[in-house]
């Protein structure tokens, strides 16, 4: 699952192969050092040793190691005294530990640029992910949810599964190695500890198929906290002028509460990995203890004493590696469980996919046709567009009416495809927009929108927005145009002021002369107003409707209005009703039709 993320770091992995191999060599001969040392102190060995030629074939390369180098250590003990031999002995097992942990200690800092990077490229393809799905994925999914599995989850895979490469790194390859020294010294007594290792395997096995439902289950309800936090957040306003913080407050404790036995359980099982690698160590060495010990106390053993204890060495050692290694079988399913649910959107599919030979436009010439469009949000929704034929010609200002819900602001989404019609087509100087380039689409046409969505930067930066390398008199000049020069200049720090979260300094009237700034500094060839004023007092209407006009003028425009008093002078009005269009003309035109525009109209004369 994260073998496309580790595949990068390749040369980082084999370096800390290297090196975990060294260390695994260094540990193995430093421990050999015991033998002599024993041999020594409790004058065990009266054995006399003579050199075998390196190149003589009456013993194996390992008996020759062995041989020639008890041969060197007793050579020298006769010469200058067993109180320097151990000395030195003792100096070399210091020194082969000092590059065993400096080993250790490579092997694991070569993983960290593998473990920061994956982290890394796994948020940068969630995000890019996000900015390439349509919009009707996100109104689907909560904003708190996605933000969970951006943050939690990619931690979680941080913590349990990056963090485990290290040990799946390591541990087989010490475990080999002393598995492998083990064998050498005694096969008989390695064959009665292999039987066991099946069980643990089992034991950990078992727990740890357990511990990922229950990870996916403590995920899910994580997302569930973050998004009633940003839904808290979002609608503080609401919560606190309807004095509901005491019913949000047990809302959230529910959802909170439901996270802590479940993670609870989690944890519990997740902190059985020492305990029960420790008790089924401890078996096992207790075991090998008394199976050797009993054979060397009758004088049955092919080792002797100090060789046995060596072998013991090895085989406590050889527990570490398992441990951590079951450590690592707890840990990753819960990371798995988390790679789950971030998978679910890096494999969300995205409906608004670009022809593999786009058409290149340049340049917005004649008119966008709408032909017999329908169009449903998800599978089996009501039809919210039903047959809409419509021509939006070049440098005219079309108006779209209609009562909320008849279909208005999906009609201009459709546009720069936002969204895809479920049937018919929408051609752009006879070009149908799905053959296009989605990106020179999009570069012809600026939005400015009911709420305007501006960034937590300075006023510089949003008026900038989307346009590259613009100049601080270009931004200046769309901001003068747009009626928004004055007040920017009142601040403190002027164009480089913060504009906070989501514009929350400024207020609604200045926010949307920002948006329109930016619309400006663009020039798009189309406009899209989608109720530009329709939360605005009357000074600010008044204020924001001067800028718009400026922006409209010379271009074309499709402008969604609530309040019919700012569309008058359009060169067409469309009338919708339930996803038709049921009327169409000039303002006088349609207040002479008598029908349901002149109900509109005299609605809001009252």
């Amino acid at each position: 699952m994260l073998r496309h993320y580790v595949a990068p770091y390749r040369k980082y992995l084999g370096g800390s192969v290297l090196l975990n191999i060294l260390s695994a060599v260094l540990n193995l001969v430093s421990f050999s050092l015991i033998i002599p040392i024993l041999k020594i102190l409790f004058n065990l060995d009266d054995k006399v040793y003579t050199f075998i030629p390196w190149d003589s074939a009456q013993a194996g390369i390992g008996e020759k190691l062995l041989n020639n180098a008890y041969w060197a250590v007793s050579q020298f003990m006769q010469v200058h005294g067993a109180s320097l031999t151990l000395l030195l002995l003792c100096l070399a097992l210091c020194l082969m530990t000092v590059f065993k942990t400096a080993s250790y200690f490579g092997a694991s800092a070569v993983m960290v640029p593998i473990r920061t990077g994956i982290v890394k490229d796994i948020r940068m393809e969630i995000y890019r992910k996000i900015l390439s799905l349509p919009l009707g994925f996100f109104s689907e999914e909560r904003k708190g949810d996605i933000i969970a599995r951006i943050s939690g989850d990619v931690q979680e895979v941080e913590t349990s599964i990056t963090a485990s490469l290290d040990m799946l790194i390591k541990n087989p390859i010490l475990i080999v190695f002393y598995f492998g020294a083990l064998i050498f010294i005694s096969w008989k007594m390695t064959l009665f500890t292999i039987l066991f290792a099946p069980l643990m395997l089992w034991i950990m096995g078992l727990i740890g198929r357990k511990l990922k439902a229950q990870s996916l289950e403590a995920q899910t309800l994580w997302s569930d906290t973050m998004s009633q936090v940003e839904e808290t957040l979002g609608g503080l306003r609401v919560v606190k002028a309807f004095l509901a913080e005491d019913k949000m407050e047990k809302r959230f404790e529910g959802v909170t509460g439901a996270m802590k036995e479940k993670t609870g359980r989690v944890m519990t099982r997740q902190v059985l990995a020492h305990p029960v690698s420790e008790c089924l160590g401890t078996v096992m060495i207790a075991i090998i203890l008394w199976f050797g010990g009993t054979l060397i106390l009758n004088d049955k053993s092919p080792i002797d004493a100090p060789t046995f204890i060596y072998y013991m060495v090895i085989l406590y050692s050889v527990i570490q590696p398992i441990k951590e290694l079951s450590r690592a079988a707890y840990g990753i399913p819960k990371g798995l469980a988390s790679m789950e649910r971030i998978n679910r959107i890096l494999e969300s599919r995205n409906d608004i996919v670009e022809a593999a030979e786009p058409v290149r436009i340049s340049e917005f010439k004649e008119s966008i046709r709408f032909e017999g469009v329908a169009f449903r949000y998800g599978d089996g929704g009501k039809e919210v567009l039903k047959g809409v034929d419509l021509t939006i010609p070049k440098g005219k200002t079309i108006a779209i009416v209609g009562a909320s819900g008849a279909g208005k602001t999906t009609l201009v989404d459709l546009i720069p495809r936002f969204y895809d019609p479920e049937s018919g087509c929408i051609r752009l100087d006879g070009v149908d927009i799905r053959q296009a380039s989605l990106r020179d689409l999009r570069a012809l046409m600026g939005n400015v929108n009911q709420d305007p969505i501006l960034f937590n930067d300075t006023i510089f930066n949003n008026i900038a927005f989307g346009v590259e390398g613009a100049t601080r008199e270009e931004v200046i000049a769309a901001a003068k145009i747009a009626n928004a020069h004055e007040f920017i200049m009142e601040k403190e720090l002027g164009y480089d002021t913060n504009i906070g979260d989501r514009g929350s300094k400024l207020s609604g009237g200045q926010r949307q002369r920002i948006s329109i700034a930016r619309a400006i500094l663009k020039n798009p060839p189309i406009l899209i107003l989608d109720e530009a004023t329709a939360s605005l007092d009357t000074e600010s209407e008044r204020t924001v409707q001067e800028a718009l006009e400026r922006l409209m003028s010379n271009r074309t425009t499709i402008a969604i209005a609530h309040r019919l008093s700012t569309i008058k002078n359009a060169d067409e009005i469309i009338v919708m009703d339930e996803g038709r269009i049921v009327e169409r003309g000039r303002h006088e035109e349609l207040l002479a039709l008598d029908g349901y525009y002149k109900k509109l109209n005299d609605m809001q004369a009252l």
